[in-house]
């Protein structure tokens, strides 16, 4: 079979499924997601001898330290996940959900019913618990999926794939509702993405390489989040202490992924004061600083920063500083350089907060907390199938609801248009 036809297969098998998805009762998708929860924690020793297959081959490879991380399905991230499927599991189901109801003139009553999009496609990288994720969520928002992984981690997507065909199986649900491409080729990502009659949505989840080359050469509709050039700004009337806490924690808790943060504004009436504390605190980590001209007078060891430094997504132990005049000129930093992820303001000024949340139109806005919080397991989505940064359709971490569309219901008593 050539690598086409193996793509169009997996493709129309999953096509054919969506319509089982869409109509599995709500207590068998919990029970479902119930049962793939335990299989996660039972099945942990052959989850991680599998994902052990991974991370030599990686080693091997020369992958970095944060994709490594990315890939890790470590003990902590295997529970998270399972409990995010519990949380999934727990919520109401949205499949038929009336989100609004109106009458018109005429006596019509008019609303809209939430309903699943049908075929989902997720292409993404490095991180094998998106596996469970995406299938959770497509599963509760009654949509079928196919899953195209990264080839540093098959063995593990392979595994958790098995995992969620046993439970669907146990359940007398169709196994095909979720598939994982059987192939690492790149090709078989083009062939996926001319297949605009069968699947009715992508979702690409990786680097900025691939959501370019997704978004370049598909013919379906696709959800883009191209990058994490996450902010935080220190206000005038910033807590220090505060200000040097949430700043370790957004840069270096896990810097590899996209809510980490990769530029710091400082206001330059605390600058002296901040600046020195956060740097001793942030080098003491491991971070490299690279400092705007203010920034490197206030801590002569930051490395110069470039123009480039202002756009980078670094994904590694970096972070750009930068002293502004005041939050007017923060808030245009963010425009000129952000990728509409998720900025961060720390402040005590509730004027400052809410100029800050109105003004600033990234996906995630956040007062007071970490950049590391803009996550759909932390926002109570039990997890998320990606971040975008794309305002329509979803904007920000996409749970169930955003896997769902709705459609105009009327319902009438022998109405007829005069």
């Amino acid at each position: 079979m050539s690598l086409q036809d193996e793509v169009l297969r997996t493709v129309t098998v999953t096509h054919q499924a969506a319509a089982s998805a869409a109509n599995l009762p709500m207590t068998v998708k919990e029970k479902i997601l119930m049962d793939m929860a335990r299989k996660l924690r039972g099945s942990r020793s052959y989850l991680q001898a599998e994902n052990r297959k991974d991370l030599e081959a990686a080693k091997i490879k020369g992958l970095s330290s944060a994709m490594l991380d990315r890939l890790t399905l470590s003990d902590n991230v295997l529970e998270q996940t399972a409990s995010g499927l519990e949380e999934i599991a727990a919520f109401p189901d949205p499949v038929g959900e009336i989100v609004r109801m109106w009458t018109r003139p005429n006596g019509i009553r008019v609303g809209r019913m939430r309903i699943p999009l049908g075929v989902v496609g997720i292409i993404y990288e490095s991180r094998p618990n998106v596996t469970a994720d995406a299938g959770a969520l497509c599963l509760k928002a009654g949509n079928a999926v196919i899953l195209r992984g990264g080839s540093e981690a098959f063995n593990s997507n392979v595994a958790i794939v098995r995992l969620f065909k046993e439970a669907l199986a146990d359940n007398g649900a169709d196994e095909q509702i979720i598939n994982l491409l059987p192939t690492t080729d790149r090709e078989a990502i083009l062939s996926m993405l001319k297949l605009e009659e069968l699947i009715d949505l992508i979702i690409p989840r990786g680097g900025e390489e691939l959501i370019r080359f997704v978004s370049e050469n598909s013919r379906i509709p696709v959800i883009k989040h191209y990058k994490g050039v996450c902010h935080m700004y220190v206000d005038a009337a910033a807590d220090m202490d505060m200000a040097v806490k949430l700043t370790l924690n957004s840069k270096a808790q896990r810097p590899g992924v996209c809510n980490s943060l990769e530029t710091l504004l400082v206001h330059q009436s605390v600058a002296e004061k901040f600046l020195p504390q956060m740097a001793a605190t942030l080098t003491g980590a491991g971070v490299e600083l690279r400092g705007c001209e203010k920034s490197r007078a206030i801590v002569p060891d930051m490395k110069s920063a470039t123009e480039e430094d202002w756009y980078a997504e670094y994904l590694d132990l970096i972070l750009a500083v930068r002293v502004v005049d005041n939050i007017d000129e923060a808030i245009r930093h963010i425009a000129t350089y952000g990728s509409l992820h998720t900025e961060s303001i720390v402040t005590k000024d509730y004027a400052a907060s809410q100029k800050f949340l109105k003004e600033v139109n990234s996906s995630s806005v956040i007062v007071n907390a970490s950049t590391r919080m803009s996550d759909g397991y932390v926002f109570g989505l039990g997890a998320e199938i990606g971040i975008s940064t794309t305002k329509i359709h979803s904007y920000g971490p996409m749970g169930v609801e955003d896997l769902t569309t709705t459609k105009f219901i009327v319902l009438g008593e022998g109405q007829i248009r005069e």
